[in-house]
């Protein structure tokens, strides 16, 4: 969490020292909508994962750098940008896509899910083709431009897995016919007239708190602390920007988001074993009951112990990722020489 929190100053500092209002005469400030698609550990489909499809949004500082007055050009190539972003991102495996339900999808015995909004500061090197860098852009024709940055990121992935508050009894079940229902459709407490209810859509599971993965601090379980909610991103991406008026920009981007860590889906490696879950929960059997769900919601995922054909959750070779298509109106400030007037 440290380097984290260094590699955070540093970008800070660097954007506030090279924004400084004595070297600046224009800045352009954006604001994009747009939405994102997941690549993770979680999916039906064999590697677009449509059904993923969630909002975001962003605020971005461009050419500060630039000093018209002294270059001549309305713009440089070669420019930084930083970046304050929300992104959501999110899956469900157990949800219908189209026609297909229950086990017609890839995952839906493993049933898991998830929602995170990922907030993040991010700084980026970007270039951009002009045509001719001294005329105003509307002026001009469209102008594509690419970038990648570097950034950190907050991401908290919550999911819905109660009708309700956290309560055992309030837990859903999956059903091998895609529904979802109130009681259990095998073993002991099977009710075959269990109630068909829909998710109540309140993300109320906190999945970081749960250590669905066995996380923990019991050295001789051999067992890896808690991840970090921090975490280290580079965004890259490109697009077409167009001038609609002196001061006004209309962009397109396309950008991707990967990370170099892999829990923004609280999913990398493997279940919880119940040995874990008892240590992380001693002596509290409700707790582990919940534990032991919240990390295999459909109860067909793991046996409780390590093993090949029981124990695989995700794929920690993979890190996470999204995708961010979106659209985004700028404004150009144009500020005084504060040198001269002194």
């Amino acid at each position: 969490m440290n380097k984290t929190f260094l590699l955070f100053l540093f970008l800070l500092t660097a954007t506030l020292y090279s924004a400084r209002i004595d070297a600046q005469r224009a800045m352009n400030i954006g604001v994009a909508t747009g939405f994102t698609n997941y690549f993770g550990d979680l999916g039906n489909d064999e590697f677009y994962q449509g059904s993923s499809t969630r909002p975001g949004a962003s605020l971005t500082f461009r050419n500060f750098l630039n000093n018209p007055a002294k270059t001549g050009m309305q713009y440089q190539s070669f420019d930084v940008e930083t970046r304050l972003s929300w992104q959501r991102i999110g899956y469900d495996e157990t949800k219908p896509i189209g026609s297909r339900e229950g086990y017609d999808l890839r995952n839906y015995g493993r049933g898991l899910s998830f929602r995170t909004d990922v907030l993040g500061f991010s700084s980026h090197l970007s270039y951009t083709w002009y045509p001719n860098k001294r005329k105003p852009l509307d002026k001009q024709g469209a102008v594509m431009f690419g970038y990648i940055g570097l950034g950190i990121f907050y991401a908290n992935p919550k999911a819905d897995l109660f009708l309700g508050d956290i309560d055992i009894n309030n837990r859903y079940y999956f059903w091998n016919d895609g529904t979802v229902r109130d009681a259990p459709q095998e073993g002991e407490h099977a009710n075959p007239n269990a109630n068909v209810i829909k998710k109540d859509g309140k993300y109320e599971t906190d999945l970081h708190d749960w250590k669905t993965e066995g996380q923990g601090f019991t050295s001789e379980l051999g067992q890896k602390p808690p991840y970090n909610l921090l975490h280290i991103g580079i965004p890259m991406g490109f697009g077409w920007r167009w001038g609609i008026a002196k001061n006004i920009t209309l962009s397109a981007e396309f950008s991707y988001y990967k990370f170099v860590t892999d829990y923004l889906d609280d999913v990398s490696e493997r279940y919880a074993t119940y040995e874990e879950i008892a240590a992380n929960y001693p002596g509290d059997a409700e707790k582990q009951e919940l534990a032991k769900y919240i990390s295999d919601p459909t109860g067909k995922g793991t046996n409780g112990f390590n093993g090949e054909q029981t124990s695989k959750r995700g794929n920690k070779i993979k890190t996470d990722g999204y995708t961010y298509i979106s659209m985004e109106i700028a404004y150009k400030l144009d500020f005084f020489n504060f040198k001269k007037i002194k």
